[in-house]
């Protein structure tokens, strides 16, 4: 953990615990708006598709520079970011089956209603990893 200086254990844990989330939210930002190829936003509602993977395997990527960051222990990040591997391609497959079953475009609601779903289940995510951090740290 990130020492602050003399303020506890407690606050010290806190100011760690925000920043990994600051970090999360960063990386998210990145890793969904910014770095999708092609090819990861393509067929999103087939199961089986080398797109999602590697979009979920930058996902982990980030959330493991994140956790290194924050001084997490090599075995914990592991075991974090293969989980978050797993919901990620999971979140992500089911969104696209849903707007492959639905074809909403931006200009529909139910669009919306998809895209905040997935972010919220992406969001809930990191409160879980955070938890798990705080947890076995």
């Amino acid at each position: 953990m990130i020492n602050t200086g003399d303020d506890g254990p407690l606050t010290a844990t806190i100011s760690s615990l925000l920043f990994l989330l600051f970090l999360f939210q960063i990386k998210h930002m990145l890793a969904d708006f910014f770095m999708q190829t092609p090819r990861m936003l393509s067929d999103r509602g087939r199961y089986l598709h080398m797109g999602r993977a590697q979009h979920a395997g930058v996902h982990a990527l980030g959330s493991a520079l994140a956790l290194v960051i924050v001084g997490t222990s090599l075995p914990l990040v592991l075991g974090i970011v293969v989980v978050e591997w797993v919901a990620h391609y999971h979140i992500d497959w089911a969104k696209g089956r849903w707007s492959d079953h639905t074809a909403h475009t931006p200009a529909d609601g139910g669009y919306w209603r998809a895209m905040g779903a997935d972010q919220a289940l992406h969001q809930l995510t990191y409160l879980v990893m955070a938890w798990v951090w705080v947890a076995c740290a």
